[in-house]
């Protein structure tokens, strides 16, 4: 059993029931982002399933310079914090640099280092200061046993409301591949894992200036995860996948969203890991 965290109320961890982390990709525009955040609210409410919503200000690993990277940080936490208000819903984004801690943690419930960034020592550190949660995404160039060193450096500024996401691991050029393994490794050390859905489903690079992915297996995927043992699921989810500015191909249609929880809730009822 991993330790509990709460996100504004929203928790993790524990014997709590698998958590969900839901959003589009990027802050695109001021309406979809509300639209969105509120829809997955009404949804996750349907379902019974506790929701903290996530959406990048800025996307500081696109493929090409040419890619769409958000409204940027002044704009984004505008946003960010106006439906953290209107909605009552907790919130979450990626942070890139040391400089971007304190505004972020300021209107963020929790903070989220990207798989890239993992390693940094500096930027772990200075989260961890800000006492808040902090989610680590597992960079896909670890094995899972490596997040202890990750886990290290985070405890030692003495906050411990850490949570780590698998992503999947690089498999050759343009892909990934889910070891179903690294959840049970990574929850060993006594901190939740959070599953991610749509990212592990990225092929990175594959279209040339931009990613692929494979949506169609987001349901398998999700359920596999469920029945080996997560505390939570992310997912990328858009009304209009194939319109959006970024990371299309592995975005889920918002409109398909219910049944998908509703499976995931059912599963979890029947196997109830501890």
């Amino acid at each position: 059993m991993t330790k509990e965290i709460n996100i504004a109320g929203a928790k993790l961890g524990k014997d709590n029931p698998p958590l969900i982390i839901a959003g589009p990709c990027v802050i695109e525009n001021e309406d979809i982002t509300l639209h969105t955040a509120q829809r997955l609210k009404d949804i996750c409410n349907s379902a019974g399933i506790s929701f903290v919503f996530k959406c990048s200000y800025d996307k500081a690993n696109r493929t090409s310079i040419k890619s769409f990277r958000g409204l940027g940080i002044e704009k984004g936490l505008r946003i960010l914090s106006d439906i953290k208000n209107k909605l009552s819903i907790p919130v979450i984004s990626d942070i890139h640099s040391i400089a971007e801690v304190k505004p972020a943690s300021e209107v963020l419930d929790a903070l989220q280092i990207p798989a890239f960034l993992c390693r940094q020592t500096d930027l772990i550190i200075a989260a961890s200061k800000t006492g808040k949660p902090v989610n680590i995404k597992k960079g896909q160039f670890l094995a899972p046993w490596d997040v202890k060193n990750i886990i290290e450096k985070f405890t030692a500024e003495g906050n411990h409301n850490l949570f780590l996401t698998e992503r999947g691991a690089s498999f050759g050029y343009n892909n990934l591949v889910v070891d179903f393994r690294a959840f049970l490794i990574m929850r060993s050390f006594g901190y939740p894992v959070i599953f991610d859905v749509t990212h592990s489903l990225q092929l990175p690079g594959e279209q040339g200036a931009s990613s692929g992915g494979q949506r169609e297996f987001a349901e398998p995927l999700a359920r596999a995860a469920v029945a080996v043992g997560v505390d939570g699921l992310f997912f990328e989810v858009h009304p209009e996948p194939e319109k959006a500015l970024c990371d299309g191909p592995n975005m889920i249609k918002l409109d398909s969203f219910l049944n998908l929880l509703k499976t995931i809730k059912a599963l979890h009822q029947v196997i109830k890991w501890p």
